[in-house]
C-alpha cells in the first residue's frame, strides 16, 4: 500500500535503557523475558517451556543492582497492558522479586500480586514458582508477608466473581484453594467471602447447616444461591435440569461433570453463552459429535455469533487468530488425526466474514513498515504446529499491516531483485495469496528489501521479512544493510526476520537491539513485532 505524503519518524531512542541507542541493555533483556520468556533475540512460536533461572540473567542482575522496584513496575506493565505473549515469565519474575533479600523489592512484589495474578490459575502458578525457587533452602515460603498478600487477594475480590472463579478453577500446579486458604490463615473480611471460604474448606454440607437458619445479607443470599446451583448441577443426572441450570445461571463447562459433556443438548446449551475464542477452538469437535449439524438452528446461532461485529469487538479477536481457527476447521481433523469432521459450509463462510470484520480490533502502531515476502522458495509448505500454508500466512500478515497501518509498503523479492507485487489493502485473502504464489522463484537474499528502501529514498521504521528459508545467499549482511539504511534515511530502523517454517535460527550473532528473529509464526509473533516497533522490548 503506497502512503500519500511523507512521514517523519517519531521513534524514541532506547526507551528500554542503555547508553548506545542499539545496545541490548539489561532492561531490554528483562522486557524480552517478560514478553516471551527468553532474553535472546529469537522468538519461537508455540514454545511453552517452563521458565527457569537460566533465562533470567538480566532480571537477577537488575535485582542485584537494587533495581527491584523498577523490575516490579515492568512486570505490572507487561501483565496489565497485554504486552506479554506468555504469562509464565511474569509470574516467575514476580515470585523471584517476592523473595529477594531487599525488603522494598519484596514489598513491591507482594503488593502487585492482585494486579499481576488476576485469576486462580495465575495465583497457583505464582505460588508454585515460589515453591520451586525455595526448594533446597531451609526456610519455607509461607511467611507473614505472603500470608497477608494471599489473604488480601481473596478478600479484595468481588464475591460473585470469586464464587465463579473458584468453582471453575479448583486446582492447578498441585495447589488448590483449600491449600492456599489454610496456609495463608485467611480471615475473611466480609460475610460473602466467609461463605465462599467455608464452602472451599469445609464443604457444601457444612455450609447448608451453618446458613440454614441465619438471617443473611443480600450479597450472601446471592452467593449462597449461586453455590447451591453449582452443587446441584454436580449431582444431577437429569439432562433437562442440567440444561435449565446452565441457561438460567450461565454455568460454564468447567463447572459440569464429564458425564454431562457426553450430551449434545448440554453442549448446545453451553454454546449459547460460551466465550467466542472457546467456541472457535471446539468447532471441529462439535461438528464431529453432530452437536452442530448443517442447517440446524444451533449452527445458525453459532454462525451469527462468529460474524457479529458486537461479539467480535467484545471478544477482541485478532484476524490471525480467526484465520488459524478457520484453517484448522477447514482441515477436517485434529492434529493427531482425531476427531474427524466434514466442515460445514455456513460455518466456513461465517469465519471468512469474521476474519475481515475483526480488522477493527487491530490497533495501529503508527510506524512506517515494509513487509517483504521471500518468494524465492515454494510457499506451499505448512507453518509448523498449524494447518495454515506459508502462502496464506504470508498473505494474511501482509494484509494485516496493509489494512491497519497507514504507511506500509508490501514487497516481494526473488532472483536477486525486488519484483513487482500488487498485493493491496482492498484485496481479499485469496486474491493476495494468488498474487504471491504466481511470482517465479529464485535465489534468496533477505537484504534486498532494505537495499530497495535505501536506494528508493524511503525511510522505514520496521522491516518485516517473511521467508521459508532462514538460510540464504547474501550479497550483503542484513545488519550492515540495516545500518546503512539508518545512516542514509535518519530513521531508527528495526528488522524482523520471520522464518515461517523454521524451528530455530538467528539473523546474526549481534548485540543490536533493533534485530529480532521469529521461528514459525503464531498470534504471539504479531504481539512481539508490535512490542519491538513500539520500543517495548
Amino acid at each position: 500500500m503506497e502512503p500519500s505524503g511523507s512521514t517523519t519518524s517519531n521513534h524514541t531512542l532506547n526507551s528500554t535503557g542503555g547508553g548506545c541507542p542499539w545496545e541490548v541493555s539489561d532492561k531490554a533483556r528483562l522486557c524480552r523475558f517478560l514478553c516471551y520468556g527468553s532474553e535472546g533475540d529469537v522468538y519461537t512460536a508455540r514454545e511453552e517451556g517452563r521458565v527457569s533461572m537460566e533465562n533470567a540473567g538480566a532480571l537477577l542482575s537488575m535485582l542485584q543492582e537494587g533495581r527491584g522496584a523498577e523490575v516490579v513496575e515492568e512486570i505490572k506493565r507487561f501483565s496489565q497492558d497485554g504486552r506479554a505473549v506468555r504469562p509464565g515469565p511474569s509470574f516467575f519474575a514476580l515470585a523471584l522479586c517476592s523473595q529477594h533479600s531487599e525488603l522494598k523489592t519484596r514489598q513491591a512484589a507482594l503488593k502487585a500480586l492482585k494486579e499481576v495474578c488476576r485469576d486462580p490459575t495465575h495465583m497457583f502458578s505464582f505460588i508454585q514458582y515460589k515453591k520451586e525457587l525455595k526448594d533446597g533452602m531451609k526456610c519455607g515460603i509461607w511467611g507473614r508477608a505472603l500470608r497477608k498478600a494471599v489473604s488480601d487477594w481473596y478478600n479484595e475480590q468481588d464475591a460473585m466473581s470469586l464464587a465463579a472463579a473458584v468453582t471453575k478453577c479448583k486446582q492447578r500446579e498441585g495447589w488448590s484453594h483449600q491449600d492456599l486458604l489454610r496456609l495463608s490463615h485467611t480471615k475473611p473480611a466480609k460475610d460473602a467471602i466467609a461463605l465462599i471460604s467455608k464452602c472451599i474448606t469445609k464443604g457444601w454440607k457444612e455450609v447448608q447447616v451453618a446458613y440454614a437458619d441465619k438471617e443473611n445479607s443480600e450479597e450472601v443470599v446471592k452467593v449462597l444461591s449461586y453455590l447451591e446451583v453449582v452443587e446441584k448441577v454436580k449431582h444431577s443426572c437429569d439432562e433437562t435440569e442440567v440444561i435449565s441450570l446452565i441457561e438460567e445461571h450461565k454455568l460454564e463447562r468447567e463447572q459440569l461433570l464429564t458425564d454431562h459433556l457426553k450430551s449434545k443438548q448440554v453442549w448446545r446449551a453451553l454454546l449459547k453463552e460460551m466465550p467466542l475464542h472457546s467456541v472457535l477452538k471446539i468447532l471441529g469437535k462439535m461438528t464431529s459429535n453432530k452437536v452442530l449439524e448443517p442447517g440446524s438452528s444451533e449452527t445458525q446461532l453459532v454462525c451469527d455469533r462468529i460474524q457479529s461485529e458486537t461479539v467480535l469487538k467484545k471478544a477482541k479477536l485478532h484476524p490471525f487468530s480467526i484465520l488459524l481457527a478457520s484453517e484448522h476447521y477447514k482441515r477436517g481433523q485434529g492434529y493427531q488425526g482425531k476427531p474427524k469432521w466434514e466442515p460445514d459450509g455456513s460455518i466456513l463462510k461465517a469465519m471468512d466474514s469474521a476474519f475481515y470484520k475483526s480488522f477493527m480490533n487491530v490497533e495501529p502502531v503508527g510506524k512506517r513498515f515494509v513487509v517483504a515476502v521471500d518468494v524465492s522458495t515454494s510457499l506451499s509448505s505448512v507453518v509448523p504446529g498449524t494447518s495454515i500454508s506459508t502462502a496464506v500466512a504470508a498473505a494474511a500478515i501482509t494484509m494485516i499491516f496493509a489494512r491497519t497501518e497507514a504507511d506500509t509498503h508490501v514487497l516481494a523479492y526473488s532472483e536477486g531483485a525486488v519484483v513487482p507485487c500488487s498485493v493491496s489493502a482492498d484485496m481479499t485473502l485469496a486474491e493476495a495469496t494468488v498474487e504471491l504464489v504466481k511470482i517465479p522463484s529464485g535465489s534468496t537474499d533477505c537484504s534486498l528489501p532494505i537495499t530497495w528502501a535505501t536506494e528508493s529514498g524511503k525511510s522505514v521504521d520496521v522491516f518485516i521479512i517473511l521467508t521459508n528459508n532462514p538460510l540464504w545467499t547474501l550479497t550483503a549482511s542484513p545488519l550492515e544493510s540495516l545500518k546503512k539504511h539508518r545512516q542514509t534515511s535518519g530513521a531508527n530502523s528495526k528488522l524482523v526476520m520471520c522464518g515461517l517454517t523454521s524451528i530455530g535460527h538467528a539473523i546474526a550473532d549481534t548485540e543490536d537491539r533493533g534485530l529480532l528473529s521469529i521461528c514459525g509464526f503464531d498470534l504471539g509473533a504479531l504481539s512481539v513485532i508490535r512490542n519491538l516497533a513500539q520500543d517495548l522490548i
